[in-house]
């Protein structure tokens, strides 16, 4: 489950799995504000313009793109989650490293950062080497009772 669900994304992420087909992103940062802070931004834009927030720049890092949510309904327990699946960044790091702070999903709704909506915010305290590096998305990245 999220560490952070962003405040525009409540109530909306079930909608963007269902409606969304391959929109969903991953983007690791290197230095993040308070969860409490964070959960506010709006956009990719207004979050990577605050001076605590850094995106990573490891060796061979790019942002995971063109993802496919999926949904499961527990009719026993009368919830619902989202869930993606794992992303891997082959030879991460070597020759630039970072240590990581978080993974936020996101949801592309157009081609730019301001356009593009933070769903959620997870732990993610790992630090590049060159080995690969693989995200283990939390099994329902987002839930609603």
């Amino acid at each position: 489950m999220a560490d952070v669900i962003f405040n525009t994304a409540r109530g909306r992420v079930r909608e963007k799995v269902i409606n969304g087909g391959a929109n969903f992103g991953i983007m690791l940062l290197k230095t993040a504000e308070a969860d409490a802070t964070l959960r506010d931004y709006a956009d990719l834009s207004a979050m990577l313009a605050a001076a605590g927030n850094v995106e990573a720049d490891f060796t061979n890092y790019a942002r995971k793109t063109g993802l496919t949510g999926t949904q499961t309904v527990n009719n026993t327990n009368e919830t619902a989650s989202a869930d993606l699946g794992d992303q891997t960044w082959t030879t991460a790091g070597g020759t630039t490293d970072n240590t990581l702070v978080k993974l936020i999903v996101f949801f592309q709704e157009s081609a730019s950062d301001a356009g593009r909506v933070p769903l959620t915010a997870h732990d993610f305290a790992i630090t590049t080497n060159g080995n690969d590096l693989t995200a283990q998305i939390p099994s329902g990245f987002y839930g609603s009772s």
